[in-house]
């Protein structure tokens, strides 16, 4: 079995999303899911996805290059929304209206039963990311809440933990992705702007770093211990030195986080899940393997296209140098425990 755990479907058209806005908001300006600072060399997409539809928006489209073509037996689906913006109750609205869109265009319509979905909220409006999450937890087609990576405070500070009890109590994971088209616009390094997209797009995971400690070290994960992130845009290969400057530091200062009752590298596997449709470690099998447990990477890792992303790759990018173990878990076992997904039988 395999399942992509990082699909980003997206509109047919800019003003698609208006259908699904309440009457009062339907004239006011949203930013276009596209305007971002940085684009990729040659476009954000892959190129064979340019053409008659727009890259990412037709089921049928996208049913073929992952279930037919890659062999995906389930696409868990997180649609980005408009970014962050300054009106925080439009920003609701607009993730409200991207949920009922993706209810309507791709989990209702999906006779096959492999599309799994997002509850897409604002977190700076955590009541208003509670009653979303209430209104729609119990749908069986939706998984996980999703966030932006880009926000105002680290996702350990205690004014957002209403919405993580809310995904926790639900067992409902929280993904983490870079979203696009901002109104509000963080800086994506912790100095400022980058000037080139490779500088955005190497940097950016770095962020999530910052999201991952602070909800160790707040004790975040300790007090919910039913609380699992999904960190969707990679950055796993920079886990084992970070997790040891954690424990380092963790070791020494204890007396100022006595909620942390243990190493904080120890509460990875029960919290944290990382996507990534590339192989980022040492090539050669040999040391891939080894790589691979460090910290337990393969505990952690699932496969996540990124599709309809230039960068998408298939399952055998990620898992070539994997022992059959290890590739298990990264295609789909991993997944498979976080998101409840039973195997398929393929037809012959």
């Amino acid at each position: 079995m395999i399942i992509d755990a990082n699909v980003q479907p997206h509109f047919r058209y800019n003003a698609e999303i208006r259908r699904y806005l309440p009457d009062v908001h339907q004239l006011r300006a949203i930013p276009d899911v596209e305007q971002q600072w940085y684009q990729a060399p040659g476009g954000d997409y892959r190129q064979d996805l340019y053409g008659e539809h727009y890259p990412g928006s037709d089921p049928a489209t996208l049913s073929r290059h992952l279930f037919e073509d890659a062999g995906v037996d389930y696409a868990i689906l997180n649609p980005l929304t408009r970014g962050n913006i300054a009106d925080y109750l439009l920003n609701s609205r607009i993730c409200a209206a991207v949920n009922d869109w993706l209810l309507d265009r791709w989990l209702e319509p999906d006779t096959t039963d492999r599309f799994r979905g997002t509850i897409r909220v604002n977190p700076e409006d955590p009541r208003g990311a509670v009653a979303e999450i209430e209104r729609l937890a119990d749908h069986p087609k939706l998984v996980q809440v999703g966030v932006p990576m880009q926000s105002r405070e680290p996702y350990g500070k205690p004014m957002f933990e209403p919405i993580w009890e809310a995904a926790a109590a639900h067992g409902l994971p929280v993904a983490v992705h870079i979203n696009g088209g901002n109104g509000v616009d963080y800086a994506p390094t912790f100095a400022g702007h980058a000037h080139t997209y490779p500088g955005y797009a190497a940097f950016m995971p770095l962020n999530y770093f910052v999201h991952l400690s602070t909800l160790i070290i707040e004790g975040v994960f300790g007090r919910l211990p039913g609380l699992k992130f999904v960190f969707a845009d990679g950055g796993y290969d920079i886990l084992t030195p970070l997790m040891w400057r954690l424990d380092t530091f963790w070791l020494s200062m204890r007396d100022q986080t006595p909620w942390v009752d243990r190493y904080p590298s120890e509460y990875l596997p029960g919290h944290v899940r990382f996507c990534s449709s590339a192989f980022d470690g040492p090539p050669a099998a040999s040391h891939a393997q080894r790589w691979m447990e460090f910290s337990g990477k393969s505990e952690l890792l699932m496969y996540g296209s990124s599709y309809p992303h230039w960068s998408a790759s298939p399952p055998t990018v990620l898992a070539e140098n994997l022992d059959a173990a290890q590739r298990d878990k990264v295609l789909w076992r991993n997944a498979s425990e976080l998101y409840g997904l039973e195997a398929k039988e393929r037809a012959q």
